[in-house]
């Protein structure tokens, strides 16, 4: 399974999105895929953000079920926690940009597909 949660994104990545996942609710997109084609789907998504920002999850062997990263600038920062992923708000006056994962970054956490 995976997720994809877009805000305040150009109707082009929205298009593209849609080519690939169902959009349940504007700006949530669901799907199954593997590996490779979660990170070509998640490479456009950094790569068309602009001044947007999103979120994708998807299910992996591990405590939690799942893995996430971000995009974008956001309050909603991820931090990692002796291992376990969570969740850090930043101050609304400075909203850091976080970059987006390299695809070497999210296949090294990927686990199966």
């Amino acid at each position: 399974m995976l997720v994809i949660v877009v805000e305040n994104a150009p109707p082009r990545l929205r298009g593209r999105l849609a080519v690939w996942l169902l959009e349940v609710r504007a700006g949530v997109y669901i799907g199954s895929y593997g590996r490779r084609v979660r990170e070509m789907i998640w490479g456009q998504v950094c790569a068309y953000i602009d001044t947007g920002n999103a979120v994708i999850a998807w299910a992996t062997p591990n405590d939690a079920g799942f893995e996430f990263d971000t995009c974008g600038k956001n309050r909603r920062i991820p931090v990692d926690l002796d291992g376990l992923r969570l969740v850090s708000f930043g101050p609304e006056a400075a909203l850091p940009a976080h970059p987006g994962p390299t695809v070497r970054s999210l296949s090294s956490r990927s686990g199966k597909g």
